[in-house]
């Protein structure tokens, strides 16, 4: 990248945990130079306060985007609000980084893709899991394990004090299997390479502070037309348990592969965000066997040097984005596999609220 470049000038839109960590991301890397935050309760005061002051606040979007001319805007806003903003940058002219999903419809999101397309502007959406060493290292030990598949993935949430209010919020437009199943989805279709064909779907509202027609725990499961079979499953709520809260495994004729996450697996950190991307070690356990049925060798632990924390993961989500608007990269493929696996997502949603099996064109 030219140094001499002028630096890419970003308005924040959303203060909370995401829009909080891309801020600090945009202030520390050279590139990038905040424009504005914008948020509409007192969270944008704090981050200001948090990034040493000076930067203006808004309480509205559109205001915001009329005052600030931006080069580039971050969303990190609910998902109800995703489309909509996004449509509203690309069409003032400015690149978007988007947090995952990218809209709360698989047909919002396709206007949104088609609005990029048509601007020319950069589209990235927040798929955090994709920029992680670990997590692409599981990948790519699951292709180690021959076919077909059975992969096994949870992220069930204990949610308590503010959580509680982040996620009886996101309840207002999405469930939990739709708003986190994206980022495993996206995983298992990276492990199969293979097509989505069909899903099965269950889900429970297990309280009266959502609305009446979501759920607050889900569990799908989705075959693949390679024979691989994956099922994953999300519940948020103070009422969770928090056993086997945090499973992550591939399985194959050859073996297995799982993340052990100590940090995440702790007790009283199912809801922390910054445990979530924490992965520590890969257990590779290998299923050869002898005449007698006993194993040829152990398992195998992979520790991973390079483990970032949620910090340094927004930051290389950043990095990119930056990459992208200097380099012109072509990001048609990353935009289709978003869509997909929010596709996927809602297909599950179908389920649970049918009781019916969803077969994927």
């Amino acid at each position: 990248m030219n140094t001499q470049e002028k630096p890419i000038r970003v308005l924040v839109v959303g203060c909370g945990n995401m829009g909080a960590s891309h801020a600090s991301a945009y202030h520390e890397i050279d590139g990038f130079e905040i424009c504005g935050l914008v948020s509409t309760g007192e969270s944008k005061v704090k981050l200001n306060s948090l990034l040493g002051g000076g930067y203006s606040l808004y309480d509205d979007f559109g205001a915001a985007l009329a005052a600030t001319h931006p080069d580039a805007v971050c969303i990190s806003t609910y998902p109800d609000t995703h489309e909509r903003y996004a449509i509203q940058s690309l069409e003032a002219g400015c690149h978007v980084f988007i947090e995952k999903p990218l809209a709360d419809s698989v047909e919002g999101a396709e206007r949104v893709a088609a609005v990029a397309a048509k601007t020319g502007k950069k589209l990235v959406i927040g798929y955090i899991l994709r920029y992680h060493p670990s997590w692409q290292r599981f990948i790519e030990l699951s292709g180690e394990l021959g076919k077909p598949l059975v992969m096994r993935m949870n992220l069930n949430q204990q949610s308590h004090g503010v959580m509680w209010d982040v996620h009886r919020n996101l309840m207002k437009s999405l469930s939990p299997i739709v708003d986190c199943g994206v980022h495993y989805i996206d995983v298992m279709c990276q492990m199969t390479g293979s097509k989505p064909v069909q899903v099965n779907a269950i889900g429970a509202r297990l309280t009266d502070d959502i609305p009446p027609d979501n759920y607050n725990y889900g569990q799908l499961q989705i075959r693949f037309e390679d024979g691989s079979v994956g099922w994953y499953e999300a519940g948020w709520g103070p009422m969770m348990s928090e056993t086997a809260f945090f499973v992550k495994d591939v399985i194959g004729p050859k073996g297995s592969v799982s993340i052990v996450a100590r940090e995440a697996g702790t007790s009283g950190k199912s809801d922390s965000v910054a445990a979530h991307t924490k992965t520590e070690s890969l257990r590779f356990h290998h299923a050869d066997i002898d005449d007698a049925n006993n194993f040829t060798q152990p398992d195998s632990w992979i520790d991973l040097k390079d483990e970032p924390d949620h910090q340094e993961l927004c930051n290389r989500e950043q990095r990119f984005f930056l990459k992208a608007i200097r380099e012109d990269l072509d990001l048609t493929a990353e935009t289709e596999y978003a869509i997909s696996s929010l596709r996927v997502a809602f297909a599950c949603d179908e389920s649970v609220k049918t009781g019916e099996v969803v077969r994927l064109a």
